[in-house]
């Protein structure tokens, strides 16, 4: 066997760590399908699969990311962001850039086009019809508040490092402060001022 726990004293039992890794992973698989079928379900109006849907997200929150950023942010292959990212592109949804000082990667941005299918999704989003937000019903009505789920966050962060969380918590920042209640729909803050602004600031001087 190999000595790769020499370092630190193991304080815990063989079978303490089966026992928490299968719970982890069966729970993990559990909780996926219903969000899988969820999600699908949320995003097919919009003829979006679910990495397709996922690099949207990140690419708007990123304001401008690599592909590698996209993979590690999106927890995909390298190739899948690309591939994923080309079809986006055929659609008018991204457009690919190179940067001055960065020849080697290869960054994306969404186009205006693709903002507009995102923000259409954000109000499209119908809690009533996700069965995750209803399993965690019960829990808000207990304590008031639904689960901050801090372990897995810890478990996330120990996995996936420090970046990756900040990127991840900067996207639900942005839904805090960027989106307004409207109608019991999400809307954009101010969007269409913003809208005019980038337009002025893109065209040509």
């Amino acid at each position: 066997m190999g000595g790769t726990m020499k370092t630190t004293e193991q304080n815990y039992s063989i079978k303490e760590a089966l026992l928490f890794s299968q719970r982890i992973a069966q729970l993990s698989k559990a909780l996926w399908k219903s969000i899988e079928k969820d999600w699908q379900q949320w995003i097919k109006p919009f003829d979006l699969n679910i990495n397709e849907h996922h690099i949207l997200w990140i690419a708007y929150h990123f304001k401008g990311a690599s592909i590698s950023e996209i993979a590690k942010f999106g927890v995909m292959h390298v190739s899948t962001a690309f591939n994923f990212s080309k079809k986006l592109e055929e659609r008018g949804l991204l457009s690919f850039s190179k940067k001055q000082d960065d020849k080697r990667n290869t960054y994306i941005e969404l186009t205006e086009k693709g903002e507009e299918v995102l923000l259409k999704l954000m109000e499209s989003y119908d809690p009533t019809k996700n069965a995750v937000f209803n399993g965690a019903l019960p829990l808000r009505d207990l304590y008031g508040k639904f689960p901050e789920i801090l372990e897995m966050m810890c478990i996330i962060r120990n996995i996936y490092g420090d970046d990756f969380m900040e990127i991840f918590e900067r996207a639900f920042e942005n839904i805090k402060s960027d989106f307004v209640e409207q109608d019991g729909k999400l809307v954009k803050r101010n969007a269409r001022p913003q809208e005019k602004e980038k337009e002025l600031t893109s065209q040509p001087s």
